[in-house]
């Protein structure tokens, strides 16, 4: 049997059955995503920020072969996708989790259609992949100094 945090992890087709349900019941949808390697208390205060703007929140989770593609590094991501996809599911502010094999999210977006397409701030509007597909955009606040790569880096004594 799944746990509560496993059953949040679900495929595409799984999610846009959720959405119809959520959005029958009049349920706004905020979408975001990442690579979450390693989880750090940025990335917790960027989840709850982006579930504050909709009813629900999905997540959508680089695969180990799309977040290799980024260019983090050959040994990234060190945690592997359905390890970050559970953590991530497994926070509060978490509705649902779709892991995604592109280096970004635009086929999920085109899919699934937010209300609210929520991004970090680092991110120029016309950067945002998906922008397209959703009904607003909000930008999310950054951890000063807080970072996955940063994290390992300190950890490999760097």
């Amino acid at each position: 049997m799944k746990s509560q945090s496993e059953q949040k992890v679900v495929s595409l087709e799984e999610l846009l059955r959720q959405l119809a349900k959520w959005r029958a019941e009049g349920h706004s949808i905020a979408f975001t995503n990442g690579v979450f390697d390693i989880l750090h208390r940025g990335h917790l205060h960027s989840l709850e920020q982006a579930a504050s703007f909709a009813d629900r929140l999905i997540v959508g989770v680089n695969s180990d072969a799309s977040a290799r593609s980024l260019g983090k590094g050959p040994e990234r991501p060190i945690n592997k996708e359905r390890d970050r996809a559970g953590l991530i599911a497994g926070l509060e502010a978490v509705d649902a989790v779709v892991i995604f094999d592109e280096p970004t999210p635009w086929e999920v977006l085109r899919e699934i259609k937010p209300d609210v397409l929520a991004k970090g701030g680092d991110y120029k509007l016309e950067e945002i992949v998906g922008r397209e597909f959703a009904g607003r955009v909000e930008r999310l606040g950054l951890a000063e100094g807080l970072s996955t790569t940063k994290l390992v880096e300190a950890i490999r004594g760097g």
